[in-house]
């Protein structure tokens, strides 16, 4: 293998964008995505194709060692990264296959597989990677507690904003908007919070440290994660009847996405939970 793409990581890289290639390029195939998990198997996609080429053209013109000063550590960001795609595609993998892929479906399947594909060789360059020991923030607890907590918020949102398309889409409740607000809130400062710790340059604008901040928005978050899983449980499963009778009406619904939704919403928010509570022992150790 000739130019960026020689060796063991290179050619893993080139295998990553082109089966994400044809994983994004096939399912253009079946149409205008609509649902809001077809929108995030695309984004993921998309963003598992950019992410390995930018990466290999960085090195292969030299220009991540002009970064230096801004990514002191280029080993522990190309492992973070690509451990970030590796999660994303699998659960995109996950995700369309459970709900576009069908028997008579032959675009969704080789979709599927050739995404299916991409993840494999994405774990395998990840697996790699970390068995080099990069010693860095998203390698380490804390950087990869911020991906996680960043990542299942993106699927809890999904989940959200497709219960409220296809279900909810009259009159949702307050209580439920309000939190999915905290969702979007909670992710953005998250990735913030990332973003700072990987440009340590940014820190100098800060006008505190970073680890006081860190630790203030750990509670507020936690906080927030209480009140949002409980106003959803609430709003979301007690309209029982609600959902029954819409379905009665409009039968060309999925009652079972509907379920599946909710429960996505619940379940992940109760993991964000957890994860944020992890997060603020860590930070308090910290300071």
């Amino acid at each position: 293998m000739c130019g960026p793409f020689k060796g063991t990581k290179g050619i893993l890289r080139l295998l990553e964008i082109i089966f994400s290639a044809l994983a994004f390029i096939i399912v253009l195939f079946r149409g205008t995505m609509v649902s809001p998990w077809g929108v995030w198997c695309v984004f993921v996609w998309l963003f598992c194709i950019i992410v390995p080429l930018v990466i290999t053209i960085m090195e292969a013109m030299s220009w991540h060692v002009l970064l230096a000063a801004f990514l002191p550590d280029w080993a522990d960001l190309t492992c973070g990264l690509t451990t970030l795609c590796a999660v994303m595609i699998t659960s995109a993998t996950i995700i369309f296959a459970a709900v576009f892929v069908c028997i008579i479906c032959i675009i969704s399947i080789f979709c599927f597989i050739f995404s299916l594909i991409a993840t494999v060789v994405f774990w395998i360059d990840t697996i790699l990677q970390r068995k080099a020991g990069p010693n860095g923030y998203l390698c380490g607890l804390r950087g990869s507690l911020r991906m996680a907590e960043a990542f299942i918020a993106c699927i809890i949102i999904t989940a959200a904003l497709d219960h409220f398309l296809f279900v909810e889409w009259y009159r949702p409740p307050i209580a439920m908007i309000f939190s999915v607000i905290i969702f979007v809130v909670c992710l953005v400062v998250t990735v913030v919070i990332i973003i700072l710790n990987l440009v340590k340059l940014l820190q100098a604008f800060i006008p505190v440290a970073l680890t006081l901040i860190e630790f203030v928005f750990n509670i507020v978050a936690v906080v927030l994660y209480v009140l949002a899983v409980i106003l959803w449980c609430v709003f979301a499963y007690r309209r029982y009847r609600y959902y029954n009778y819409y379905y009665y009406y409009y039968p060309y619904n999925c009652k079972y996405c509907s379920y599946a939704d909710r429960n996505t919403v619940t379940v992940g928010a109760i993991i964000n939970l957890i994860l944020y509570i992890v997060d603020l022992y860590l930070s308090f150790k910290a300071r």
